[in-house]
């Protein structure tokens, strides 16, 4: 049991240093979704059940959503056509965007 409040530890430690350090928003925002999953454990494991379904519900749930309904709305998330022959494709590889073209 306590390697596995450690291993939860660790996993918590650095979901929150790997949210504020990445360069794209939409990993962030997913990253974000893995800390509020691991600390809703991390309170169920403290024999605290109403703060870990509200930190399911609110931090991973309700929350990202709202993170993924605003990256929308700000064109944060979009696609680009990217050719294999385009000078673009190392500019949209930095930004982050056509990744599923590349």
């Amino acid at each position: 049991m306590n390697l596995f409040i450690l291993m939860l530890t660790v996993f918590l430690i650095v979901c929150a240093v790997a949210t504020c350090l990445h360069k794209t928003l939409l990993t962030s925002i997913i990253i974000f979704m893995a800390y509020s999953t691991i600390m809703s454990i991390v309170w169920a494991l403290l024999e605290s059940p109403d703060l870990a379904i509200t930190e399911a519900a609110v931090g991973a749930g309700v929350t990202s959503i709202l993170f993924f309904v605003t990256l929308k709305k700000i064109r944060a998330v979009e696609t680009m056509d990217i050719s294999d022959d385009s000078s673009d494709k190392e500019v949209a590889k930095d930004e982050g965007i056509g990744a599923e073209q590349l």
